[in-house]
């Protein structure tokens, strides 16, 4: 059987740096290109060799066998440094157990509370927007995202400075994954500012959920947020739960999966829409019938058809998370192909879901493309699949549909500039520099100034 030296190598490879300069150039081109190249390639990231898998029969095949292919690679190692060995980057041993002890946390029953809080948060913050305000679209979405997440992990709202450090330590984290993900190992443990402060907020962000995670573990009340959920669930028959360190671990784990991927949806939704007016306005129809002048909560969800099916194109061509990765926890064979143990395989779901052969039109926004559909099983992936799905794909989806709506129910979106969007490439996908206008609908907003005096003010800041 051949071995991995067998498998094509990518082009564009260097000694030493293997291919982390064209990964930090443009990551997106050069795993779109691959597929060219076989439906397995080899990549070069620093000094070791990762089997890019570019067929989504393989792909599902990998994730399938979450055993032989466990959660592993740079991304993981980057990810376990933060995080330590929560939901999302817990090695296979570890997984059966705490996914037990979080499904309390995702119940169907405490789904319309979680609602519930979303819409007051996206309500709140959408009516101090003023008429012809021009919007940072990626700060207002993170600032609204944390709250929420915040508010229902932790039931109240933290004070502002400390919502605001949860902001900017993720922000570090986000942007040190991707750079210690490609760059040889040694150069991340140089003393250098950018990785004194990926450490300085690691530290930061477990002493500030620390302290929260231990007050609630003495209060011992279920406060029906994600916390108590999880403090509160135990194993079968009555075996031990978490560890503090464990709550701690899932605590960071839900507040980054959360945010940062969840407000890079919603600014992309935002944005897409802002293209799109004939969308935007099925968006505004369809909201306002659902709601009749109530505000938007869990019980809406099955009327927000086109809202919904928004996110998910978005999700389509802007996977939060675009390239994820396993490591073999024993010698396999995949593709004709013998992997050693401890083999590096990575996919990229935004490759996968932009093939031409396998969505129709595949880079044109179109989110009736999801009516009916039936044949996205492989080639759909936003929140993997098989063992290791996201757990929390249905309280994103959630999160993300109901924010849209307060948004669109309110404002009408238009883009300030001709010039085309780029992606800001860390461990997710976020519009650079994205810059909205709202326009409110039939409410008046709270606040009025005019468009001109508003950018004024913001250039002159």
């Amino acid at each position: 059987m051949p071995t991995i030296q067998a498998i094509p190598r990518a082009p564009g490879s260097v000694p030493l740096l293997g291919h982390a300069v064209p990964l930090a150039r443009d990551p997106l081109a050069l795993v779109s290109s691959l597929q060219n190249h076989g439906r397995l390639v080899r990549m070069r990231m620093g000094t070791k060799d990762v089997v890019v898998v570019c067929d989504p029969e393989l792909i599902r095949k990998v994730l399938l066998d979450d055993r032989v292919f466990d959660k592993g690679g740079p991304l993981f190692e980057r990810g376990r440094e933060a995080l330590g060995n929560g939901l999302i980057t817990c090695p296979h041993h570890d997984h059966r157990r705490l996914r037990r002890l979080s499904q309390p946390a995702f119940h169907p029953s405490r789904m319309a509370g979680y609602a519930a809080v979303m819409t007051d948060l996206a309500d709140t913050m959408t009516r101090t927007w003023r008429e012809g305000q021009v919007l940072d679209v990626v700060d207002e979405m993170m600032a609204l995202t944390v709250e929420m997440t915040v508010r229902t992990l932790f039931t109240d709202s933290l004070p502002r400075a400390t919502a605001a450090r949860i902001t900017d330590d993720f922000l570090v984290l986000m942007t040190g994954f991707f750079r210690r993900m490609i760059v040889p190992p040694l150069l991340n443990r140089i003393p250098s500012r950018g990785n004194r402060e990926y450490s300085l907020a690691i530290e930061r962000l477990r002493k500030t959920v620390g302290d929260i995670v231990a007050a609630r573990r003495a209060d011992g009340r279920d406060h029906g947020d994600l916390l108590s959920a999880l403090c509160g669930a135990t194993g079968p028959d009555g075996a031990p739960g978490r560890t503090g360190a464990e709550l701690i671990d899932e605590a960071l784990t839900f507040l980054l999966a959360g945010t940062e991927t969840t407000a890079a949806t919603l600014s992309w939704a935002m944005h897409l829409l802002s293209q799109h007016p004939e969308v935007e306005g099925e968006v505004y129809r369809e909201v306002e019938s659902a709601r009749r002048g109530s505000p938007l909560d869990f019980s809406h969800l099955a009327q927000l058809e086109t809202t919904g099916d928004v996110i998910k194109e978005t999700l389509r061509l802007y996977p939060a998370v675009w390239m994820l990765t396993r490591v073999t926890a024993a010698e396999a064979e995949l593709d004709g192909f013998l992997l050693p143990k401890g083999t590096i395989v990575a996919f990229s779901p935004y490759a996968v879901h932009r093939r031409s052969d396998l969505h129709e039109r595949a880079d044109v926004f179109n989110p009736h493309r999801w009516r009916g559909s039936s044949t996205v099983r492989d080639s759909y992936i936003p929140f993997s699949a098989g063992a290791r799905k996201c757990m929390g794909d249905r309280f994103a989806l959630t999160q993300a549909t109901l924010a849209l709506g307060a948004i669109v129910s309110r404002w009408k979106l238009s883009p300030v500039t001709d010039r085309p969007l780029r992606p800001s490439v860390k461990a997710s996908l976020t519009p650079r520099r994205l810059r909205l206008r709202v326009t409110a609908r039939d409410e008046p907003p709270l606040h009025r100034v005019s468009a001109e005096g508003d950018v004024a003010e913001r250039d002159a800041a």
